[in-house]
């Protein structure tokens, strides 16, 4: 069998070295990116609890010494309408008088958020953005973080709310649209509400003028019905009602020392500490360290409110301005005013607790 042809060969040719390409030049490692200036560095913290988690202050005090007038009103319809019930109307008065305390019962005041207030609770989203914000608020005032509730306010306005004696809530557009910092300035700020104890006071004040309001109300009523009476017997209808304001004017010297008139007064009064309380929860939020942030959000609303002015002034709408009577029943004071309180907060520094 003839052997099978042998394959030529070839010379061989030694490899060639490898071709080492020039490194890149080293660059410097990129720094890391710098937080938002409105952000806020949650930091891990000695929490110092305060001995007092709720308090009242002289804004506080100072409104229910201006609701006594309503009060006493209320305990003399109370006690009128007791008469009818016999020896079970001291129970009625004193039933009336203990009611004040659901003002401190947690699930009377979900029933006030969810059904006067319009609140619910944050959904898990919301609370993952809220829980950390408000442990450092919290963390910074020294109050327990279970003390007061937080709730929401389906609302497209930067808004926030303290009520009753647990309750504080933040509109879904603060949550959205708001840096951590300045959200953390608007919930300090309604922190300071409760602690100097303007929440309770200003509810329990309300809660207990409530039967002298619904007098005052029937009270119109017939005076309304007795001016009508005048328009069919011309000479009868002024006397009857004379006869009834100077009966009540009557009333109220002899028996409460006049001090009922002073309800005339008292939305003009409770309108001046309102604003005192605004000042307030401000100085809470700005000792704590969040003066520059509030600031910042006080700015947003202000120029807000300007720019809508704006808007309906070039639109050829009236703009209506508030007249001196009208701004003494402003419950909150002008933003320029607030700012200005917060002046002498603006030059700590932004973390400082």
């Amino acid at each position: 069998m003839p052997p099978y042809p042998q394959a030529p060969s070839y010379p061989q040719t030694p490899p060639s070295p490898p071709v080492r390409l020039p490194r890149p030049p080293q660059l410097p490692p990129a720094p890391p990116p710098s937080p938002h200036p409105h952000e806020l560095r949650f930091e891990q913290r000695r929490v110092h609890i305060s001995e007092h988690q709720r308090g009242a202050d002289a804004t506080a005090i100072g409104g229910l010494l201006l609701h006594l007038p309503n009060f006493l009103c209320s305990l003399l319809v109370v006690g009128l309408v007791s008469m009818f019930f016999g020896s079970l109307g001291i129970v009625l008065v004193l039933a009336w008088l203990a009611s004040g305390a659901m003002v401190f019962h947690r699930p009377t005041e979900r029933v006030i958020a969810r059904r006067l207030l319009k609140l619910r609770a944050p959904t898990p989203q919301e609370s993952a953005r809220l829980t950390p914000i408000w442990r450092e608020v919290v963390t910074r005032a020294g109050i327990e973080e279970s003390t007061y509730e937080l709730w929401v306010e389906d609302s497209d306005h930067l808004n926030a709310v303290a009520a009753a004696g647990h309750v504080v809530g933040v509109t879904r557009f603060a949550i959205e649209r708001l840096p951590s910092a300045q959200l953390a300035a608007v919930l300090a700020h309604e922190l300071g509400h409760h602690v100097g104890g303007h929440t309770w006071s200003s509810l329990l004040g309300y809660w207990y003028a409530l039967p002298g309001r619904i007098a005052w109300w029937l009270m119109k009523i017939l005076t309304y019905v007795a001016i009508r009476v005048s328009y069919v017997f011309f000479w009868a209808g002024p006397v009857i009602v004379v006869l009834f304001v100077g009966c009540f004017v009557l009333v109220t010297i002899t028996f409460l020392y006049g001090l009922p008139l002073l309800v005339l007064l008292a939305p003009y009064l409770l309108a001046a500490v309102g604003r005192r309380a605004e000042f307030h929860a401000d100085q809470q939020a700005a000792a704590i360290g969040f003066a520059p942030m509030l600031a910042e959000v006080l700015g947003r609303l202000h120029a807000t409110e300007q720019h809508a002015a704006a808007v309906a002034a070039a639109s050829g709408k009236r703009v209506k301005r508030q007249g001196a009577l009208a701004r003494l029943l402003d419950s909150h004071p002008g933003y320029p005013a607030r700012l200005e309180r917060l002046g002498p907060y603006l030059g700590q520094p932004a973390g400082a607790a």
